[in-house]
């Protein structure tokens, strides 16, 4: 993968432009994502002692460093991207947690949508975050033939995942 400005990893330095293997980047940032985005759905949704604002600084410091890698990183065009697709997700996403709530007898209608920002904005960012290691993976990025096959599976077990929330609910 190209990286989109210069950056520093474990102390080597990268200019724009400069190939990055997917393996010095995506290991640290799901790991570490998943941690931030899990203790960021733990308390919005099972802490009951917790307060909104806490929820908010929590998430939103990390939400803005992730975001700040993901511009240098992948760009602003993909960002952009990550967005408006989330956009058009926001059911699905809303639809994916509804199930996963229901799991632990929680109700996701019984949460104010302020509430939901910083777990669906963590979702967001993850999932993107998955799909672009996919493409690092795959070496979709060298190859517009494999960047479409990774992108048909793509919509495609989204497309499953849908229908069977759809289904189930």
């Amino acid at each position: 993968m190209k990286l989109k400005t210069d950056f520093t990893i474990n102390g080597k330095y990268y200019k724009a432009g400069d190939e990055v293997s997917g393996l010095y980047i995506f290991p640290f940032f799901l790991i570490h994502m998943l941690a931030f985005g899990g203790s960021g759905f733990l308390m919005a949704y099972f802490a009951d002692d917790i307060s909104v604002s806490m929820l908010y600084a929590h998430g939103g410091i990390a939400i803005t460093v992730y975001l700040v890698f993901y511009l240098a990183i992948f760009g602003l065009d993909a960002v952009k991207w990550m967005f408006i697709n989330a956009g058009i997700g926001l059911f699905g996403i809303y639809s994916e947690l509804r199930i996963f709530l229901k799991y632990f007898d929680k109700n996701i209608a019984d949460f104010a949508w302020y509430i939901h920002v910083v777990p669906f904005t963590y979702y967001v960012l993850y999932t993107f975050l998955i799909y672009q290691a996919v493409l690092s993976f795959f070496g979709a990025y060298k190859s517009r033939g494999r960047k479409k096959l990774v992108d048909t599976m793509y919509i495609l077990i989204s497309l499953v995942i849908y229908l069977w929330i759809f289904l189930k609910g």
